[in-house]
């Protein structure tokens, strides 16, 4: 490893411990999916409520599903025996991949992961601690066991139990690599069943990958296995069982250096280097690389590159092209297998790989640009995988998974509507949630200051010390020190050295502030003991001067005032952008459906103009989210029947829109359901100009807009974030009366990376 590859892992290795390490250690926690608020709430959640569905899981043990989260848990469940590519680092060691596993089962799949150590090396003793635990998990994912064990413990737990077993490390990372390899072939212009196909390791990776790759056309004939000891031939006794020996060939290359020669492929599941350049060399024109050993492959791919340059190179790093990520497989995986109530996974079932192939040839979508820091991924020999953050993977793999189960008979709940299948996969992952803490990450990168208006109230000291320590910046609080500090210690918080306390009146800017907000003021009917008395008292007020002259770079109020009455004191300060209007803009997220709602708090009445401008400033915030936006004009009418003032309002708005030629789409004027509705819309508006649900309505005016988002927040089930302000030329967000704590951390952290 080159030096500067060195110190690019011990800084990755030094960030990896902190961030493991800050606030809550580690990666998981449990969080109820049902309310405990309330003394009926205990009494329906546990005694006596919790007895009703006890006895009638007993009644009918297939209830379980119905009654508790079996259907939707997977056990993560390893000895630490070959810990990623460290070898045997034990069950203690093994925990942090294991949390990490149950977060990306949770991330990308909405699956509940829970990791179990077993310490234990004795196979009969993790056999016999694993086969009880049936009644408490949907799915058991074996990981990091060493081979040959592997191949035992998951036998005889598949005979064993009546739940999927899978052990990720054989057949996730033999999908994902057979998905890479078939993409690879394509670019290259081979077919499966000419290529030849070296394998350096003899692990439960290694052979799986034979096996898959066989299936999918590669000949027996054709691939060579080798180990630590050289290869694999048919005859050697040294440091052979019954797994090695079924993938011993005829051959007389007895290195790995001579099974390469003349090879089209090299599939590396070994250890760090145990590929050199001068083998890579001695393989076939646009040879195909697959050095997958980790955190360090068998062969950086900038030395590969500098021999062959036309070879396609994978590796299980997320720092190059080509992740070979079991995290594309398994989540999607178990996804499917639960939802149809998979018996097994079986070999059927890997027909994922694919569908994984499949998709990699597709555009990209804009989400997956955003995560890679904007740059377009497109199909070709650095893209030969899906980016773990596509979207559509929730929906392409598990659905070819449910479908093979359901075709290999080993479904016990087939799925008879398969596209109402796909929209309950689509709404389980949220677009907005991934995009929303792409943003907070950036806010951590760039923490900024940020004013907490009302510094006084105990929700807003709580926020702020939240804000500090998620590492957004600096929290800014206005208020009286002697009041904070009492609040802190009623609250039980610590003073933080990082938190500042801030005293409007007795400000050493207060003189400066005052003679500003005169100047904006004074022909606006204020006297400047009016803007001395405002910038001494009102901390909305001051805030926002602390923003407009650099002291702070973003600020947040909203708790204790009304939401005009706060926006009318920031816009005393705080100019509108330039040509833009003030608007605010509301997302609902719902069962897994983001929709952004606006105008929700600035103009009451708006005309055609504020409503064509609105649209325009919400779909370019839409868009800088990682979503397409497809806008929507509201109202009682469906496109002009009938056509009051209010909805000529919103025609007239379209047309505007037409001549500005803008680059999303929209439609209108129509009802609410009719814009949700793509089937509906489509059946009775065939000429509709958008192509699926509108995700962005543009209420007629303020009152409508307010009641939904209320109504949505109260009865809906959902999420409401917002009202975010658009359109101020200092970055400044308003939070309702009834926000919590997290709404504040949420507000102020998208304030502060407005200023980014």
């Amino acid at each position: 490893m080159s030096d500067t590859a060195k110190d690019k892992r011990s800084a990755l290795d030094k960030e990896a411990l902190l961030m493991h390490a800050q606030g809550r250690p580690g990666k998981v926690e449990i969080r109820a999916t049902k309310p405990l608020t309330t003394q009926h709430d205990l009494s329906l959640a546990y005694c006596p409520g919790v007895a009703a569905p006890c006895l009638e899981i007993e009644r009918d043990p297939q209830l379980a599903y119905d009654y508790t989260a079996k259907g939707n848990i997977v056990a993560v469940i390893t000895n630490g025996t070959a810990v990623l590519g460290l070898g045997n680092l034990g069950a203690q060691a093994s925990k942090p991949v294991m949390e990490g596993k149950a977060v990306l089962f949770k991330r990308f799949a909405d699956i509940d992961g829970i990791d179990l150590e077993v310490d234990t090396t004795d196979v009969e003793e993790f056999i016999n601690s694993v086969r009880y635990l049936g009644p408490s998990f949907g799915g058991i994912n074996l990981e990091d066991i060493r081979a040959p064990e592997c191949f035992i413990i998951e036998q005889r737990l598949r005979e064993l139990m009546d739940i999927p077993v899978f052990h990720d490390d054989q057949h996730g990372t033999a999908i994902i690599t057979a998905a890479g390899l078939i993409n690879a072939c394509e670019l290259t212009g081979r077919r499966m069943e000419d290529i030849k196909i070296v394998v350096n390791g003899a692990g439960a990776a290694a052979i799986a990958c034979i096996e898959l790759t066989q299936c999918l056309g590669v000949r027996a004939a054709n691939t060579i296995m080798c180990d630590s000891k050289g290869v694999i031939y048919q005859g050697r006794e040294e440091g052979m069982n019954q797994w090695k020996a079924a993938h011993a060939s005829a051959t007389k290359a007895r290195t790995l250096a001579d099974a390469l020669v003349g090879a089209d492929v090299f599939l590396g599941l070994s250890v760090q280097g145990a590929l050199s350049s001068k083998m890579v060399e001695t393989m076939a024109p646009k040879p195909i690389i697959f050095a997958m050993a980790n955190p360090d492959p068998e062969i950086l791919p900038e030395d590969a590159k500098a021999v062959r340059p036309d070879a396609i190179i994978a590796t299980g790093r997320s720092d190059y092209p080509n992740q070979i990520n079991n995290v594309l497989g398994f989540p999607y995986i178990f996804r499917g297998a639960l939802d149809v109530r998979a018996t097994t996974i079986n070999e059927d079932m890997k027909a994922a790989a694919h569908a994984i192939a499949a998709l990699a040839r597709e555009d990209v979508p804009d989400e997956v640009d955003m995560a890679y820091s904007g740059k377009h991924l497109q199909y070709g020999s650095e893209y030969i995988i899906p980016a773990p953050f596509d979207p559509r993977l929730i929906t392409r793999v598990p659905i070819a998974v449910a479908k093979a189960a359901m075709d290999s008979g080993v479904a016990q709940r087939p799925i008879i509507d398969m596209e109402a299948y796909k929209n309950e996969l689509t709404a389980r992952l949220d677009p907005t949630a991934p995009c929303l803490q792409a943003i907070f990450q950036e806010t951590q990168a760039n923490p900024k200051r940020v004013v907490f208006a009302e510094g006084e109230d105990g929700k807003s000291i709580r926020a702020a010390q939240a804000f500090f320590n998620a590492g957004y910046g600096t929290p800014i609080l206005v208020g009286r020190e002697s009041l904070i500090t009492a609040k802190m210690k009623e609250l039980g918080l610590p003073n933080l050295d990082g938190v500042e306390i801030i005293n409007a009146a007795i400000s050493k800017n207060t003189d400066l502030y005052t003679d500003v907000l005169y100047e904006r003021q004074q022909r606006q009917g204020l006297l400047f003991r009016d803007c001395q008395r405002l910038v001494n008292q009102n901390r909305n007020i001051f805030g926002a001067s602390m923003v407009v002259q650099g002291d702070a770079d973003a600020m947040i109020t909203g708790l204790t005032r009304n939401y005009h009455v706060a926006l009318r004191d920031i816009t005393r300060v705080i100019d509108p952008a330039d040509h833009q209007s003030v608007v605010g803009m509301t997302l609902l997220v719902v069962q897994g459906r983001t929709v952004f709602l606006a105008d929700t708090s600035v103009n009451v009445m708006p005309d055609a103009r504020q409503l064509a401008d609105t649209a325009q400033q919400v779909a370019r915030k839409v868009r800088a989210l990682g979503q397409e936006p497809r806008v929507a004009m509201l109202s009682f009418a469906n496109f002009g029947n009938p056509m009051p003032k209010r909805t000529k309002d919103v025609r007239d708005a379209i047309e505007l829109l037409d001549d500005m030629q803008v680059t999303f789409e929209y439609e209108g004027e129509m009802n609410a359901d009719v814009a949700l509705d793509f089937d509906l819309q489509k059946r009775i508006f065939p000429f509709t100009r958008l192509t699926g649900p509108a995700n962005i309505l543009i209420m007629p005016g303020l009152n409508p807009a307010s009641i939904s988002s209320g109504l949505m927040q109260q009865l809906g089930g959902g999420t409401v974030i917002g009202p975010l302000l658009l359109g101020l030329s200092k970055s400044a967000q308003i939070a309702p009366l009834g926000a919590t704590v997290s709404d504040l951390v949420n507000l102020a952290a998208l304030a502060a990376h407005d200023t980014i």
